[in-house]
């Protein structure tokens, strides 16, 4: 079997996880949409203001994936939970072990804190993350739609609290 080591990220590894990112993105048909810079990687994963946790998945000291989280909250109840905002692991390394290890490794982390929920989000077309997930015991929450607002619509619901002010 093989054996991964998981460790928190450095700021020696933004170079990795940008590349990281654009490959999970490659993937997702959406690299046009990647902004980060590795100066905005820095300063949101280390920076004095930083709530987001980076991970790193190594085999035989090469990196083979990574996971970013932060922690999100439940009023219902009362109690902090994991959401996992990306998990990428290398075509070479898929199927062998090191997503179901970060995996555990985040579960075993929300646990130990004490958290309630272990969260993520998988687009609606991607059978194989899907399919995995399932067999981990995770259910979708087809319930409940996400929204997002970004970009011009963000910047104008902002500027619609100003003039109020």
């Amino acid at each position: 079997m093989t054996q991964y080591h998981i460790r928190s990220a450095t700021p020696e590894d933004v170079a990795a996880i940008k590349q990281f990112i654009v490959e999970l993105a490659i993937y997702e048909k959406a690299e046009h949409e990647v902004l980060a810079t590795e100066a905005d990687l820095h300063d949101s994963l280390f920076g004095e203001k930083s709530n987001i946790t980076g991970l790193m998945c190594e085999c035989d000291d090469e990196l083979v994936g990574f996971a970013v989280f932060f922690y999100n909250y439940s009023t219902w109840l009362g109690k902090r939970g994991v959401y996992l905002e990306d998990l990428y692991v290398t075509p070479k390394a898929r199927g062998k072990g090191a997503g179901r290890h970060l995996l555990q490794y985040l579960a075993h982390h929300a646990v130990t804190e004490g958290c309630g929920r272990f969260e993520w989000s998988v687009l609606d077309w991607n059978k194989p993350a899907i399919d995995f997930y399932q067999q981990l015991g995770a259910k979708p929450m087809s319930e409940w739609i996400g929204y997002r607002l970004e970009g011009d619509a963000l910047q104008a619901l902002a500027e619609r609290h100003e003039s109020l002010s």
